[in-house]
């Protein structure tokens, strides 16, 4: 949230000239950066319209949440109104979605996006989007948990008119999601008199605020679910955009012979799998013939396992990308290709017969197979020589064969406790993004600290999960890993070792052994805890808290990174990888480990100098020992 004050406080410190300016400063503060002029005009704008319809309804006490950050997310509804509920009593909300347009057209085939001239791409039916802002709220915030009927939604567009944006109330409202224009001011008003009485908001406003944020459901705990029932995932902004994308695809595509490419990026914990589920569950239930694909074996693997527990059918739902390589042209309606960041150049390997070894890319394999193929990625997470899942490469391939390729961004964090702070953070620690590293300022978001030894990090982790949170240790590939395991033995073989301290790495294989999971469910099964987890068996995956071991391979010196190929104990790298290649593989593999964590993330390193780097970046206020906080 960027301030919070009374409608009548509002107003004035507008009116003054001194809300832009307090807005913008506490903006730079939360995110790191400047908003951007489009977004302050919308704040000098839209918000005076706002605050002059809550006095003119006699509702001046409101209190007015600005930009409030929706729990673990980074996105933001423009504004909760807190107060009191005029017949009950109770706490009253109202989340508030302002658009300046003067005119929208619903989008053909796809009532729920819209066309707005200012914009290239569809964008969400704003009845729809607060809608979503609404359902998200009542369900991550543990203060509605009993009193979910407390939360209305509405969109004020102060400057349309009805003929303007007639065509947008195609879609149903209701008490979570309706509109008002300039022309039903009066209405507006109603409403907002409807829910708001003119009293104190402030004893409201604390409530909302001080309510325990309830952890995110965990992808891999509801696949299942997910896949008989999409209720189980509410989709934000640019998810949902990206989903009703799709599915208007999907239905041109059936009516016209169409054809058409889909590319969604974002970075991790932006919400791509939760996408794809989503997908693929609606798919399924209407008998849209559709596949989920991913180049991790890990995660099919979990997928297979958790989707299909009590539906063996579901796990053939879920393939491999070169699982197509004899596939009929548009066989598929859909192929949604999950973690397409690992696509490789083709699909053949030491296995694949001569007949299929055409040397064709596997990015073209895959548009063949379906009418409408999705390409989910983010192009930072390559971690392995080969893999060249970028958004160009799929334009690339899409245009080489006369296809239209639609790009949708992704911008916002659901992982990291939604701190799109932190995930930029490491981006500039990493030397990925930025001018380099800087120092963490705690945003409230997500927790950072740092170890001194990895029996620190450990005894750490072990005090989280005693608490109920879930927690992993996981490091780069610098220690070799016995992929065989003797009958007979009593313990897994301890090859991470540093100083006194030993642990296995996660298994190798499909087996659980000796009371470990296997290798693909290490991240989701309970028993990982106590092995090593790699950036294979990590990627793709969450878990509450995380424990990175930044091994000899990436060290600091002086004033920048240092990257030791020859520490790397990763088969993957051979004397033919280039150096500049196992440099930015390096720094993506620390990047995936840096960003599993939900809650928060412990950093140790090997090397001396690189711990005194990360102490003096870490905000003194949460670089603190471990043993401090169990």
């Amino acid at each position: 949230m960027l301030f919070r004050d009374s409608a009548t406080s509002v107003a004035a410190r507008n009116l003054e000239g001194s809300l832009s300016l307090r807005l913008v400063e506490n903006f730079v503060h939360a995110h790191r950066r400047r908003p951007g002029t489009s977004e302050v005009r919308s704040w000098e704008r839209s918000i005076p319209a706002l605050t002059g319809a809550l006095l003119d309804a006699g509702l001046g006490e409101v209190e007015m949440l600005i930009e409030y950050a929706l729990p673990l997310t980074s996105k933001r509804a423009d504004v909760v109104l807190a107060g009191v509920h005029p017949a009950t009593g109770e706490p009253s909300y109202v989340v508030v979605e302002l658009k300046q347009w003067s005119a929208a057209f619903a989008e053909e085939d796809a009532p729920l996006l819209c066309r707005v001239e200012a914009y290239a791409r569809p964008v969400l039916n704003p009845i729809e989007q607060v809608r979503g802002y609404c359902s998200y709220l009542t369900d991550f915030n543990g203060a509605l948990e009993r009193i979910p009927e407390s939360v209305a939604g509405v969109a004020f567009l102060h400057n349309a008119t009805e003929f303007g944006i007639s065509s947008l109330r195609e879609v149903p409202e209701d008490l979570r999601g309706r509109m008002y224009t300039a022309e039903q001011r009066g209405a507006f008003l109603d409403f907002l008199r409807s829910r708001l009485a003119p009293k104190s908001g402030a004893h409201s406003a604390d409530l909302l605020l001080q309510g325990k944020v309830r952890p995110s459901k965990q992808l891999m705990a509801v696949a299942a679910a997910e896949i008989r029932d999409r209720e189980q995932f509410v989709l934000l902004a640019e998810q949902r955009v990206a989903y009703e994308s799709v599915l208007s695809a999907v239905r041109k595509s059936r009516r016209s012979n169409h054809k058409q490419v889909i590319v969604v990026t974002g970075g991790p914990g932006s919400g791509k799998s939760v996408v794809a589920l989503s997908l693929l569950g609606e798919l399924y239930r209407t008998g849209v013939t559709a596949l989920h694909a991913t180049g991790s074996q890990s995660f099919t693997k979990t997928m297979r396992k958790v989707a299909g527990a009590r539906k063996p059918e579901v796990r053939s739902l879920f393939k491999y990308f070169n699982s197509f390589m004899a596939a009929e042209p548009n066989d598929l309606d859909v192929l949604i290709c999950d973690e397409a960041h690992r696509l490789r150049k083709t699909s053949a390997n030491r296995y694949t017969t001569a007949a299929l070894r055409t040397g064709r890319p596997q990015v073209a394999e895959l548009i063949d197979a379906a009418r409408v193929p999705v390409f989910l990625l983010d192009q930072h997470q390559v971690v392995r020589p080969g893999e060249m899942g970028t958004k160009e490469q799929i334009k690339e391939a899409a245009a080489a064969q006369g296809l239209e390729c639609a790009v949708i961004e992704l911008d916002d964090q659901f992982r990291c406790g939604g701190s799109d702070a932190y995930v930029t953070w490491v981006a500039n620690l990493l030397g990925l993004e930025g001018d380099g590293p800087l120092a963490w300022e705690p945003d409230g978001k997500v927790e950072l600290l740092t170890a001194d030894s990895p029996r620190e990090l450990e005894d750490f982790l072990v005090s989280r999960r005693e608490e109920d949170y879930g927690a992993r240790m996981a490091a780069g590939y610098c220690w070799k890993w016995t992929t065989k395991i003797t009958p007979g033995m009593s313990a897994l073989p301890a090859d991470v070792v540093i100083g006194d301290w030993a642990r296995p790495w996660n298994l190798y294989g499909d087996r659980s052994v000796l009371g470990a999971p296997s290798s693909s469910l290490w991240a989701t099964d309970p028993a990982g805890f106590g092995q090593v987890g790699c950036v294979y068996t990590a990627q793709g995956f969450e878990y509450d808290w995380s424990g990175v071991i930044i091994g000899p391979d990436l060290v600091w010196r002086t004033d920048q990174w240092v990257v030791d190929r020859t520490a790397s104990k990763d088969p993957i790298f051979t004397r033919a990888t280039p150096d500049d290649e196992v440099e930015r593989l390096v720094r993506n593999t620390y990047k995936v480990l840096l960003t599993r964590g939900m809650v928060g993330t412990m950093i140790y390193s090997t090397d001396p100098e690189t711990r005194e780097k990360l102490r003096s970046l870490i905000h003194p206020g949460t670089g603190v020992r471990a043993t401090a906080l169990v």
